[in-house]
Order: C-alpha cells, then sequence, then structure tokens
C-alpha cells in the first residue's frame, strides 16, 4: 500500500501466467480475473492495469494473442478500470496477465492478518479448477466439461470485496496457487489464531472428487501437506482424497472472509444479493494451539 493522503492510498500487484484452457479469449478473462482479484483481496478498486505478454509470434498467428487481449480487455472493462499500455515479450510459450493499480481507503484495507477468534470463514468460489484442467490436459475431460470451471474463473472477485466492506469483515485473502488451505494457513499464521475448516461444507466444481479419487491432481497439495507438517490436523472422517482438493491450487479462486458470527448471515445476503459465486460457511477460527488448520469431517 501506497498512501497518498488520509483517504487515499495506492495498492498494486502483478500476475501472469501460460494457457489453462484452450480458447484464448477465455485463457485471456482468466488470466485478467487472476491477477484484478489481489487488489479486490485487499478492499481496493481496481483503477489501471498494463498487459504482460510473452507469445510465440513465430509459431502462432496474431490472432490468438488479439483473442487473449480481448478477453483481458473484457475482465478490466467490467471491474471498471482501464488498460493504459503494457508490454510483450518473444516468448517459446504464451504467457499472459496484468499489472493491476487500485486504490483503497487506508483506514479500511483488508488484510489476512486480522482474523479474530470466533469468526466464521465464507468462501465465495467452489473449489477444483486445479483438478478440472488437470483432468482436461490429460484428455480425461472435453473441452466442454470445462464449461463451469472457466465460469468460476472468469468471474471477478468484486462482489465479495464490495459485500465484505459493505458488511465489515475481520480478514480476507483470496483462494489461488496456494489452494484453500495453503491460504487459510498464511491467515492462521498471520493472525496468530487457528482456523477450522468442515471439509464437507466446501464447495465443489462438478466432477472433482470423480476425477481426483483417480489422483488427477496439481503437485501442490503434496508440496502444502509436506510444509505445512504437524501445523495441519486432519480428522480422521476426512476423505483423504476431499483433503488433497482442498490442499490443491486453484486459479481465480474465491475469496475468504473472515467475518464476526454476528455479521455472518448479513454477509451472505449481501454476496447473494450481488450474485457472487457462492456464499458458503465452511469454517470458523478459534484461539490457536498447538495446529494452525484443523479439518474437520
Amino acid at each position: 500500500m501506497f498512501r497518498i493522503s488520509d483517504e487515499l492510498a495506492l495498492v498494486q500487484t502483478t500476475d501472469f501466467f501460460p494457457p489453462l484452457v484452450d480458447d484464448p479469449f477465455a485463457f485471456g478473462r482468466i488470466a485478467a480475473a487472476n491477477a484484478l482479484s489481489d487488489v479486490y483481496a485487499m478492499g481496493g478498486r481496481p483503477l489501471t492495469a498494463l498487459n504482460l505478454v510473452g507469445f510465440p509470434d513465430k509459431v502462432l498467428p496474431l490472432d490468438i494473442l488479439v483473442e487473449i487481449l480481448r478477453g483481458g480487455a473484457d475482465a478490466v472493462r467490467e471491474a471498471g478500470a482501464v488498460i493504459v499500455g503494457g508490454h510483450s515479450v518473444r516468448d517459446s510459450e504464451i504467457k499472459y496477465g496484468l499489472a493491476v493499480t487500485g486504490w483503497v481507503h487506508p483506514q479500511r484495507i483488508l488484510t489476512n492478518a486480522t482474523a479474530r477468534t470466533g469468526d466464521r470463514l465464507v468462501l465465495t468460489k467452489p473449489l477444483g479448477t486445479g483438478v478440472l484442467c488437470s483432468a482436461a490436459k490429460s484428455g480425461k475431460l472435453p473441452a466442454e466439461g470445462l464449461a463451469e470451471a472457466i465460469r468460476s474463473m472468469s468471474a471477478l472477485n468484486k462482489a465479495g470485496c464490495e459485500a465484505a466492506l459493505k458488511v465489515g469483515v475481520n480478514a480476507c485473502t483470496d483462494i489461488t496457487g496456494f489452494g484453500l488451505i495453503g491460504h487459510a494457513f498464511e491467515m492462521a499464521e498471520a493472525s496468530g489464531v487457528t482456523i477450522v475448516l468442515e471439509a464437507s461444507k466446501v464447495p465443489l466444481l462438478e466432477r472433482t472428487m470423480e476425477f481426483a479419487q483417480q489422483g488427477i491432481l496439481t503437485r501442490i497439495h503434496k508440496t502444502t501437506q509436506s510444509y505445512l507438517g504437524s501445523k495441519l490436523q486432519v480428522d480422521n472422517g476426512v476423505d483423504p482424497d476431499l483433503a488433497a482438493v482442498l490442499m490443491d491450487a486453484q486459479t481465480s479462486g474465491g475469496l475468504l472472509l473472515s467475518v464476526p458470527a454476528e455479521r455472518c448471515e448479513a454477509l451472505i445476503e449481501e454476496l447473494q444479493a450481488r450474485e457472487a459465486t457462492c456464499a458458503a460457511v465452511v469454517g470458523f477460527v478459534t484461539a490457536p494451539d498447538t495446529a494452525r488448520i484443523r479439518v474437520l469431517r
């Protein structure tokens, strides 16, 4: 955060990655939504964006790049921001994303370091994008089977941010490369609390468990489990495949909002009114103990 005045501060972020889907427009929109998400996770409003492009122009037609940029521009326009330029390089692999500048009120910035004991945890998008994209890449899921995942990844976290600011939440993080458990751990560690996730209440995209049971996951779930060690405790009644999904990487995932219990119902209603992708109570915050993350059945 760069503070300009008592009522205005700038927040900046950047993210880019190679394609997860074959449709170039959809890829552009997903990559842009993913980059914009960090601003929303801070309670900010996107202002400007710069395109970041790597493209093999000697191998692929520029029409593909045009569609990627069009998809990105579509998401930025929906966010109420503008693309003011960017930079491209010749690359052996397509890569696309944004560098985003947004604004936030310095007294209303959201962080992942202020969750409080007794809070409820609300998730605004289902999990499963890592599993389904991996299934598509392996040829086990046809392109049309990714439609639900693409809709979820393409959706902005604008509704979640606006609802959080209106109701008043204690903490926020977006769920991306470290998965739900990984990002929940960051919140727990930064806040000095323990987070309890109720596995059966976490919404999943259709067919996520089917492919997870076949071992089709990103490698992140193993990395997260190894990294957390004893700081993660999973109840014996939790399906190991479901636990793996909770640790698996997500692309352009939802917000995880830590809200005082007495405001939880109001937050759910506000998310629904703003047509957030979902509004699911997936856990709660307790006083710290030997584990930072507990997963219950």
